[in-house]
């Protein structure tokens, strides 16, 4: 009978951990200090590296959090489609591209859980061929890179659900 006051409440909380997502990933220490393009692809890397974190995060209640992580999937795409609109691309071409971008997406989530399961240069190989575009950036900025996204997955894994719900700043501490 009250489904959608339920429904009402998750849609605000996967709104709060989208912008988290979002505010993360504008950081601006990826672009000038990592060597992340600024650029459409260079953001959307970023923003499906944060929410490939956070996705990974709430998968270990899944009993808990399978409806939200299912939402904030929909909400960033929704969100990309939005974005896509916005910059002018055509209503013909924004599905194949979102479709594209949740693709990329979805390849990108693998390449990510093998490499953080890993202790060996495979989520560097998987920021390099994702991120940097199979272009190694200058220096050790892959490297680099990697150590944050261990250091962002440890810190999310060591801490309770509730923050994450919450929609708190759950990586503040954890910089590039």
């Amino acid at each position: 009978m009250f489904g959608w006051l339920r429904r009402r409440s998750e849609d605000k909380t996967v709104a709060r951990i989208y912008e988290r997502i979002v505010a993360q990933s504008r950081r601006p220490e990826f672009y000038r200090d990592l060597g992340v393009a600024d650029s459409l692809d260079g953001r959307f890397d970023m923003l499906a590296l944060h929410a490939m974190l956070i996705l990974r995060r709430l998968k270990d209640e899944p009993e808990r959090t399978r409806v939200i992580g299912q939402a904030l999937f929909d909400h960033m795409f929704f969100d990309m489609d939005r974005s896509l609109r916005e910059i002018g691309v055509s209503d013909l071409a924004v599905g194949k591209r979102v479709k594209q971008m949740s693709s990329a997406f979805l390849g990108r989530i693998a390449a990510y859980e093998e490499g953080l399961e890993s202790v060996g240069d495979i989520l560097v190989a998987g920021l390099i061929r994702n991120v940097y575009r199979d272009q190694a950036p200058e220096g050790d900025a892959a490297d680099r890179l990697a150590a944050y996204m261990r250091r962002a997955d440890t810190t999310l894994r060591e801490m309770p659900l509730e923050p994450i719900l919450e929609g708190e700043d759950v990586f503040d501490g954890v910089v590039p």
